[in-house]
């Protein structure tokens, strides 16, 4: 049975919501905005995020990129297992993501993207762990900075278990 360590309670991660929405909100006040979350990871993040922007016109989709598969580390090898659906070009996109930690995932999603010509993309991540960066990624909008550790929670999985727990902790095996 794995430990959980708490890292970022409940209140905390609401609280961190809050202030990013603001920011988002006073980025993109006037202007559409598309959303594409990065599932699995980030559907919770999204929709909380989504209910405290103060914006009129945003579009919501999805993308799936997979890495890690049953592991703590990454595979490095990304695959893109779903594709946006709405017409990005021309558009600013926002790409929500549940962690950014290695940046190779977030890297090559962006490229992707880019080929579909948009006005701009920027990223937004619950979670920026910079320990294992191997790409230079600029988190535009975060929530909080992690140093170490295999997180869950909230989104966050290790083989698919775990996301369902309402606050972040580092599980070690």
């Amino acid at each position: 049975m794995p430990e959980f360590i708490p890292v970022i309670k409940k209140d905390d991660i609401q609280r961190q919501i809050t202030r990013i929405a603001a920011a988002i909100s006073a980025d993109y006040q006037g202007r559409e905005l598309i959303m594409i979350g990065v599932l699995k990871g980030a559907f919770l993040f999204l929709a909380d995020l989504v209910r405290e922007l103060k914006l009129e016109k945003i579009k919501i989709d999805f993308l799936q990129a997979s890495s890690y598969g049953a592991d703590t580390v990454s595979s490095e090898n990304i695959v893109l297992k779903k594709d946006i659906d709405v017409d990005i070009r021309g558009k600013d996109v926002l790409v929500v993501e549940d962690i950014v930690d290695t940046g190779l995932t977030m890297a090559r999603l962006i490229e992707h993207l880019k080929r579909h010509d948009p006005n701009s993309i920027r990223i937004c991540a619950m979670i920026d762990k910079r320990e294992r960066r191997k790409v230079a990624v600029n988190v535009d909008y975060a929530c909080g900075c992690v140093e170490e550790g295999f997180l869950v929670g909230y989104g966050l999985d290790y083989a698919e278990n775990y996301r369902n727990l309402p606050e972040i902790y580092h599980m070690k095996l």
